[in-house]
């Protein structure tokens, strides 16, 4: 059984060059994005540049991974424009290259209309959780987001159609 088939892919719009999410970019995750509703998932693999020492993905690799899932999840989740206010890593286990990886996102807390608490996962294939995050996100209007320089008018309206409930 394909492990996307009972999810549905999120479209992804904007700039196709971010290192975590961004198709176009060679060297990034390249992060594909599934939801089942209640959460996002990702899976993916980090290639061998990416590491610390020996085959560890880098401290800030995994970071980027959890900021990515849980941003994505609350763009998709929430239908805002999101930015990171803060987040916690905790690294429970390493995490290898070469190893594929099920990254989960998921929205904990809607503080208000303006700020939410989301979190993220990291597991191996056997489901054993190898980093969790959790993180503060400022949700913004898109009015907002564009006078504030986030995001210029063509990227909002690619992003229509996610901000849509």
């Amino acid at each position: 059984m394909n492990k996307t088939e009972n999810y549905k892919l999120v479209p992804k719009k904007g700039n196709r060059k971010c290192f975590g999410c961004g198709l176009d970019n060679p060297a990034g995750l390249q992060m594909k994005f599934y939801s089942n509703g209640e959460s996002l998932f990702s899976w993916l693999t980090v290639p061998d540049h990416l590491c610390g020492w020996n085959d560890l993905v880098h401290g800030g690799v995994i970071s980027t991974i959890l900021d990515e899932i849980m941003s994505w999840s609350a763009i998709y989740l929430l239908k805002k424009i999101i930015l990171t206010k803060s987040i916690t890593v905790d690294f429970i286990k390493p995490v290898f290259s070469g190893k594929e990886l099920k990254v989960e996102g998921k929205v904990f807390e809607v503080k208000n209309e303006k700020e939410a608490i989301l979190e993220g996962l990291i597991y191996d294939t056997n489901g054993k959780i190898h980093a969790k995050s959790r993180g503060t996100f400022a949700l913004l209007q898109p009015e907002v987001a564009q006078r504030l320089g986030i995001m210029d008018e063509k990227t909002l309206k690619d992003f229509e159609p996610l901000l849509r409930p």
